[in-house]
């Protein structure tokens, strides 16, 4: 993965180009066999959102989704999410609790799951946004986390995250580079969001700025206990991430003062009690995405640090005017008079 995002060309990336070519027909052809109605494409009675990405990895989707509900709520929508729920066990679609298992979720759906909308995982996105419109009738917006690249289900608009500092690295796709599909896959989408390192930072023309602001510290075993910020600067201290880009949430303890070690894992690790046993430690710190892989074992050590994403306004509005526009299209075919609007609902 390092040879993703070099600053310059690598004998690595250089010996993998010819599976990235054979990499690119695959993904063309399989858009191609979408676009013929060679493969089947589900329509749901009610648009969809979908948020996702075109490089491997982590670029701040989730929190993104999390934002767009919020957004939507406050304008009179009433949204429910639809994810794949990677890592989990089975494939079948199920609905997301807050307090379930991981291991039968996935971790990113538990986060959403406590935004309050109704999350369902499956493999099958349109599958599992079936299920959730037929057990929650009164849902009028889907919002599908990391689908871009789900073409069954079909979408009213389309959000591509892209991470502010990495990029699409050396811009080659998998498995010579980080490239899902072709850069020039952007150009289709509705709206292009960059996660930057501040509110202060801005995004390229033509595209929307997003950034993460952290919320307060929670114990994981008593949520009413407040944080002692003297836990940053206690060499002891333990920071651990298991998440797309570690190094993220551990600069961002750094610019606030933390000293202690850091302990990277794998993305969506699956932890044990003794993956983060530390023994020695005065204090665990780690990311939410993290904390509901270890909720079942925390102990008074263990602290997370949630975080939100604040979106630009203009984001909003687009998602809002496309998804007036797909609903006036959609009653017009139900009603047979083009151009009726219809409530959403």
């Amino acid at each position: 993965m390092r040879s993703w995002y070099a600053p310059h060309p690598t004998v690595l990336s250089a010996a993998l180009r010819p599976f990235a070519w054979l990499f690119a027909g695959i993904v063309w052809l399989r858009r191609f066999a979408y676009r013929q109605r060679w493969l089947r494409r589900v329509r749901l009675s009610v648009p969809v959102v979908v948020v996702g990405n075109i490089t491997a990895g982590g670029a701040g989707k989730t929190p993104l989704v999390a934002a767009l509900v919020d957004a939507l709520r406050v304008r009179g929508f009433r949204p429910g999410i639809v994810s794949r729920g990677y890592g989990r066990r089975g494939h079948e679609p199920r609905g997301v609790r807050a307090n379930d298992d991981a291991s039968d979720t996935g971790d990113e759906p538990l986060i959403l799951a406590e935004s309050g909308a109704p999350v369902w995982v499956g493999r099958d996105r349109a599958a599992a946004a079936q299920a959730l419109l037929a057990a929650h009738p009164d849902v009028n917006v889907i919002i599908a986390d990391d689908g871009l690249q789900h073409y069954a289900l079909v979408r009213d608009v389309e959000i591509a995250v892209i991470d502010g500092e990495r990029a699409l690295g050396n811009r080659l796709l998998l498995p010579a580079g980080p490239l899902r599909e072709p850069e020039s896959r952007l150009a289709s989408v509705d709206a292009v969001v960059r996660l930057l390192s501040s509110r202060h930072a801005i995004a390229p023309v033509g595209e929307f700025s997003m950034w993460h602001e952290p919320q307060p510290w929670q114990n994981l075993v008593d949520p009413a206990r407040a944080f002692d910020v003297a836990t940053l600067r206690d060499p002891a201290t333990v920071a651990m991430a298991g998440i797309g880009r570690p190094e993220r949430f551990f600069g961002a303890l750094i610019a606030e003062g933390f000293t202690g070690r850091t302990h990277a894992f794998p993305d969506h690790h699956r932890f044990s009690r003794n993956d983060v046993a530390f023994v020695g430690a005065p204090a665990v710190l780690m990311t939410q995405k993290d904390a509901v892989k270890c909720r079942a074992f925390a102990d008074a050590r263990m602290w997370m640090l949630p975080i939100r994403a604040q979106v630009d306004p203009a984001l909003v509005e687009l998602v809002v005017e496309k998804l007036d526009g797909s609903q006036v299209a959609r009653d017009a075919r139900v009603s047979g008079h083009q151009g009726a609007a219809g409530p959403r609902s």
